[in-house]
């Protein structure tokens, strides 16, 4: 029986011949600034809605922040979408899922296979500690990788990005082992579907 995700350790870098350049996204989805990392650079999706908007406008909203996600990763090897907050209380609950799967399914539908990382992997990643606050993830992505970053979105969406391309082999920078442990609890795809592409 064959499983979407893979729990296995990430494979060591090949000692010998160059190291694919893989296209590798990462999404901070929100309703109100999704974060996208790629090779281009950070970019965020900014909207506003209200709790009293009509079927028809959240719709819409939802509609316009996927169709940007599609078109600003393009054609990618993986992508690295942050998993859901289960902890997270208020706000627009069933607008922030059906975003998440909307954005997922678009992504399914392209064939890009999808790794979902926790936000405390996220963090523990960026920071060392899974409990960090966004404001320390901005700071930590900022001084790691050189990076002007507006936002945490963004930043988030960046991190994303580098655990995904440590996954693969092609580390954006030099992370500590505490830091890269982070990486095991990730729901990765198959490394063929990825190597496939």
């Amino acid at each position: 029986m064959s499983t979407l995700f893979s729990v296995e350790a990430p494979a060591a870098p090949a000692a010998a011949g160059p190291r694919p350049r893989y296209r590798v996204a990462g999404l901070d989805i929100s309703l109100t600034g999704t974060g996208i990392a790629t090779l281009g650079g950070t970019t965020r999706v900014p909207t506003t809605g209200r709790r009293r908007d009509s079927i028809a406008q959240r719709r819409n909203r939802m509609r316009h922040i996927l169709d940007t996600v599609l078109t600003e990763v393009g054609d990618i090897d993986l992508a690295c979408v942050e998993g859901p907050s289960h902890h997270s209380v208020g706000g627009s609950v069933w607008d922030r899922g059906g975003l998440w799967w909307l954005i997922v399914d678009g992504l399914c539908a392209r064939d890009i296979p999808i790794a979902v990382i926790p936000p405390m992997s996220r963090a523990k990643y960026a920071t060392g500690k899974g409990n960090s606050r966004k404001a320390a993830v901005l700071d930590a992505a900022q001084r790691r990788y050189g990076a002007i970053l507006p936002t945490d979105d963004e930043a988030d969406a960046l991190i994303l990005r580098a655990m995904g391309m440590e996954r693969l082999g092609t580390p954006l920078a030099e992370v500590p082992d505490g830091h890269r442990a982070a990486l095991a609890g990730v729901q990765w795809p198959d490394r063929e579907a990825v190597q496939a592409r």
